[in-house]
């Protein structure tokens, strides 16, 4: 039970975190695949150098000795560890775990190369820059140098050349003619563009997916951009064959959702080639649920980030790494990647199957979605708990957070819930956090939703000082002030509060001793 008790450690749902069998996520998404690919035959690449070069001399007999310049390589990298990753993004580059020049017969979320080991990190594909400063220490391999035309970009010795017609020939002597897509005058060769939506109920309208990251290809042809805060994305390269479209879950904000069973830090949905305009995509709760999950936790995220920025409440680390766990009820803030020193063997244990990703990419946030597939609001609620307790653990690292997991397996043991019965050594650690954590939830439910779900009401801490307070004048971020190191206990949190807010001395007294236990 110990290994539970861990990942428990700031645990929103409280009792016992019981692992159970996944259930069927019922009804998904046609155009939406996960699971591993399936790759057919290797295609010759249109975007090589030497197919560029053949293409230019077939358009153009006067250039037949002339060669295009390489503008790209096609590598591949076998990175060793999370640190491996950092540093190939750092530099720019655009990872992909299967090879871009393979037929993809059953798409999905991820593929692992047959010649790496089960539990080692795969070959990761990428697109470079010919001048790219490749780090040392990291395996690579230079595939083909390519010349990928760009618009407003004239190759010297070039500038009478219609690239489009370069590139839509190498694709014909290339054998993959028929990946063309037929161009009239109503319809002309554009840069993708579209909206990526999903439907709140609870709120009862559509909204859009935000910050996340859209990735297009054809080929070695790769473009990515972000979708802006009402999901509205458009890509600065036109293609002439349908792209392939993606969700990768890399947050411009700064944070990730990953966890695919797969060594990779971000979770990929695959959403198939489409139309080169663009693609729309509207979620619900009917559709793949895998990706709802992502959706909504994605858009909690970026949203709290929003409103750190605007109360004054200290907003959670960089690089935060979400894991939505659909075996779990319970939710956790475990900090793993930003510092907390909590027994790495044990969480593995826990996780089971993803004991091999702790190892490599330690999780800061784990979001228990069982029960609550296909329901917005209480994804939405879980996701900006969890981000409650990151912004406190910026306030008091992770000595503090080391103590407060201690607790909640002491608690487990003699009492058989996270939370204890209140009376447990450093009780006042869980008190002061899931009084923090509970109150933001149900102040930004309210916001959103109109109503107060009062939360955590039924604990024997008492999030309703904190509702109390801010309703009684005491700004939120002057609560958060008072989330030092040294509050360790509501009584501590509550002199913190008077000095901090000293002209409301008397609302604070009297609003604590209210709900003195």
């Amino acid at each position: 039970m110990l290994p539970a008790l861990v990942l428990a450690s700031c645990d929103k749902d409280a009792g016992t975190p019981i692992m159970e069998n996944p259930e069927s996520t019922g009804g998904k998404v046609e155009v939406v695949s996960h699971g591993a690919m399936e790759l057919g035959r290797k295609l010759d690449n249109p975007y090589s150098r030497a197919n560029m070069t053949k293409a230019l001399s077939k358009l153009y007999p006067t250039r037949s000795e002339a060669t295009v310049p390489a503008t790209s390589l096609y590598v591949r990298f076998l990175p060793k560890s999370a640190d491996d990753f950092t540093t190939l993004q750092s530099l720019g580059a655009e990872l992909f775990d299967y090879p871009l020049d393979r037929e993809i017969l059953v798409d999905g979320d991820y593929y692992h190369d047959p010649s790496i080991p089960a539990g080692e990190i795969s070959w990761q594909y990428a697109v470079v820059p010919v001048d790219f400063p490749f780090p040392e220490g990291i395996e690579k391999e230079i595939l083909d140098e390519c010349f990928i035309p760009e618009e407003g970009v004239v190759t010297r010795g070039f500038e009478e050349v219609d690239w489009d017609s370069v590139e839509e020939c190498s694709f014909k002597v290339t054998g993959n003619g028929d990946m063309l897509q037929p161009l009239t005058r109503a319809k002309t060769k554009s840069k993708p563009s579209g909206r990526i939506t999903i439907k709140d109920d609870k709120l009862g309208k559509t909204v859009g997916v935000s910050g996340v990251k859209m990735v297009a290809n054809v080929f070695v042809k790769v473009s990515t951009t972000y979708t802006d805060a009402q999901g509205n994305y458009s890509f600065s390269a036109k293609f002439s064959a349908k792209p392939k479209y993606s969700l990768c879950f890399q947050n411009k904000t700064g944070f990730t959702i990953g966890l695919n069973l797969v060594l990779v830090p971000a979770s990929v949905s695959t959403i198939g080639k489409n139309d080169p305009e663009g693609v729309d995509l509207t979620i619900d709760a009917k559709s793949d649920q895998t990706l709802f999950r992502r959706c909504v936790v994605n858009n909690a995220a970026y949203d709290y980030y929003q409103r750190c920025s605007s109360t004054d409440v200290v907003a959670p680390p960089k690089n935060l790494r979400f894991w939505i766990i659909n075996k779990l009820r319970a939710s956790s803030a475990l900090m793993m990647h930003h510092g907390a020193v909590l027994d790495s063997k044990l969480v593995s244990n826990y996780l089971e199957a993803y004991k091999i990703v702790v190892q490599v990419f330690s999780p800061d946030i784990t979001i228990g979605s069982k029960d609550k597939n296909g329901k917005y609001d209480e994804l939405y609620a879980t996701a900006t708990h969890e981000m409650a307790h990151a912004s406190h653990f910026v306030s008091v690292r992770s000595g503090y957070w080391n103590v407060f997991a201690t607790y909640i397996m002491t608690s487990y043991l003699t009492t058989g819930d996270c939370y204890g019965t209140g009376n447990g050594e450093n009780a006042g650690y869980c008190e002061v956090a899931e009084m923090w954590a509970y109150h933001l939830e149900n102040m930004i439910y309210k916001e959103r939703y109109g109503k107060n779900p009062q939360f955590g009401r039924s604990n024997w801490f008492h999030s309703e000082i904190l509702t109390t307070l801010e309703e009684g004048g005491v700004t939120r971020g002057q609560i958060f002030a008072s989330l030092k190191p040294s509050v360790t206990s509501a009584e501590a949190l509550r002199d913190e509060l008077i000095y901090v807010c000293p002209s409301k001395k008397t609302l604070i007294t009297n609003t604590f001793k209210k709900f003195a236990r």
